[in-house]
């Protein structure tokens, strides 16, 4: 629980990984009576659905519907993409999450030079709106709800799929889903931006404003401390990181002339699923406890759906071993009900192969019924927060709330989350926690099973989804034809509008959605507003 004093860390990465938390925060062997001799549950657990919102954001939780179940797809193609996803939506998901390959994600067109090689190759290449058009071709927009994973250029990707569904006729009010839109994580552990911090907050908050307007049930941007996790930081980290983003966000939004209440209750959250289930239950709590706290004590929202942090887990892929990948559906589903009884609103399970290369259909479709077992075998969703009261859950809650705000601190001391940045803080921190891990798994301290323990000498064969090279020439063979077919004169003007919109104070995504519907490619657009803002160049070393 926060304290009036500034909070005082006790984790210590170096720690053992036998009798510690991910975080470095010591385990006691038995919990009991004593870890709690401070709690005040109405302080630190409200009800369900109530501030500080840390028994879950809603009152009934799981036991009115089961959380949303969608899979991660997107591979080569629009059109192979649209056939997974008809797959995947016959089998029962109810949320479909896009994958997009390197090209689009750094705003690109795959005729590009820099392109070359990477059409395709970890996601769906989309140049245009055509491409989106191939994408959903037969897919009921207005009934499934769309996560897509793009950030720096996430306000083309949305604008695409509304102009696609007006096509179709559904109108944008009728569109849920969330776009990723989280560009300072980009630059402390994954690295796919494009423009500077400043102009990329921009963005953002022009995206804020044009979906309180045009797509309101839209999740405008998904915060994300997945790649932190994924790059290798601790759950105290990936909490503390990812909220003072949050708040970086939501202070850009004000500034810009955005009332909290209006834009805060479609922000949204991404994290990680380990396979220590205990502290991931924690960090869940932990985290929408804070983050309620700092929306109602820092900013003044008012408005209880300003307050919910609202999440959406991705089991740990850094967790998969291309050793014995069969393990790997335990380790899903134990991650996976990590998540369930941290409370998450929506949920990917990885597949067991893709540790190895893009899932197969058949491993999807596992993946997919790990999740589905465990929401309808399992009793878990029978009850809300059931480990509500535990001593060893609620002590690990408090814990880890107090070293994320340690932590949080730090980067408000460097003059919050931009400035950390620049100063490297967050992605040194991520890099020694990372060190750690390799050197724990390494040494033997922290068991691997199937790499640096248990392991076979003969492993099956696997025969990986590879994704066809002649892909490439194949957009460059549709782009030819679509700058052949298209009233370029009107792509120059609608181009230049929103140059002129992003050299002043105008909302960029009007321009924008016109340019686009003009069928003007991912590449042009963004390579427009970089003649304008420039783009991001790091530093060579912190």
């Amino acid at each position: 629980m926060a304290e009036d004093k500034a909070p005082q860390s006790h984790a210590e990465l170096s720690a053992d990984p036998k009798t510690h938390t991910e975080s470095g925060l010591p385990f006691r062997p038995v919990y009991g009576p004593e870890a709690l001799a401070d709690f005040d549950p109405a302080a630190a657990l409200g009800d369900p659905g109530e501030f500080p919102f840390t028994r879950g954001v809603y009152p009934t939780m799981y036991t009115g519907r089961p959380w949303t179940m969608r899979q991660y797809a997107g591979f080569g193609t629009a059109k192979e993409s649209n056939e997974r996803y008809k797959q995947l939506v016959a089998h029962g998901t109810g949320g479909l999450s896009v994958a997009f390959d390197l090209p689009t994600q750094m705003g690109h067109d795959s005729d590009a030079e820099i392109s070359h090689g990477e059409v395709g190759k970890v996601g769906v290449a989309i140049d245009s709106v055509d491409d989106m058009r191939v994408l959903f071709d037969g897919i009921p927009l207005d009934e499934v709800s769309t996560s897509m994973t793009i950030n720096a250029p996430a306000a083309l990707l949305l604008l695409m799929y509304q102009i696609v569904a007006e096509d179709a006729g559904i109108p944008a009010d009728k569109l849920t889903g969330t776009i990723q839109n989280d560009v300072l994580k980009e630059y402390i552990a994954r690295g796919t931006y494009i423009f500077p911090p400043q102009e990329s907050l921009r963005l953002i908050t022009d995206i804020f404003g044009y979906c309180r307007a045009e797509i309101p049930r839209w999740n405008t941007i998904s915060i994300s401390g997945y790649h932190m996790a994924e790059a290798g930081a601790t759950p105290a980290q990936e909490v503390a990181f990812t909220l003072a983003d949050g708040i970086e966000y939501v202070r850009a939004a004000i500034a810009s002339g955005q009332d909290v209440d209006e834009f805060a209750p479609r922000l949204a959250f991404f994290f990680v699923s380990r396979t220590t289930i205990l502290e991931e239950v924690a960090k869940f709590r932990a985290a929408r406890r804070i983050w309620a706290r700092v929306m109602r004590e820092e900013f003044g929202a008012k408005n209880p759906k300003s307050l919910m942090l609202r999440f959406h887990t991705q089991t740990a892929g850094v967790q998969l071993t291309a050793q014995q990948p069969e393990v790997n559906l335990v380790r899903v589903a134990v991650q996976a009900l990590a998540a369930v009884l941290g409370g998450t609103q929506s949920l990917h399970t990885n597949s067991y192969d893709e540790a190895i290369a893009l899932p197969t259909e058949k491993a999807a479709r596992l993946a997919l019924r790990t999740q589905q077992v465990i929401a309808f075998e399992s009793d878990v969703t029978k009850t809300v927060d059931p480990f509500a009261g535990s001593y060893a859950i609620e002590s690990l809650t408090d814990e880890l709330e107090q070293e994320a705000l340690v932590l949080m601190a730090k980067v408000e001391d460097l003059g919050g989350a931009v400035k950390a940045i620049e100063h490297g803080f967050q992605k040194n921190e991520i890099e020694k926690a990372a060190y750690q891990i390799a050197k724990d798994i390494d040494g033997g301290d922290r068991v691997v099973v199937g790499l640096n323990k248990y392991a076979s000498d003969e492993e099956e064969p696997y025969e990986p989804l590879r994704v066809d090279p002649a892909i490439e020439a194949q957009q460059c063979e549709r782009l030819a034809k679509l700058r052949a077919e298209r009233d370029n004169d009107a792509v120059a003007r609608h181009l230049a509008a929103m140059q002129k919109a992003a050299e002043g104070d105008e909302n960029v995504l009007y321009p924008m959605k016109e340019a686009l519907r003009a069928r003007a490619t991912v590449g042009e657009v963004c390579n427009a507003l970089r003649d304008v803002w420039g783009v991001y160049s790091p530093p060579d070393a912190f």
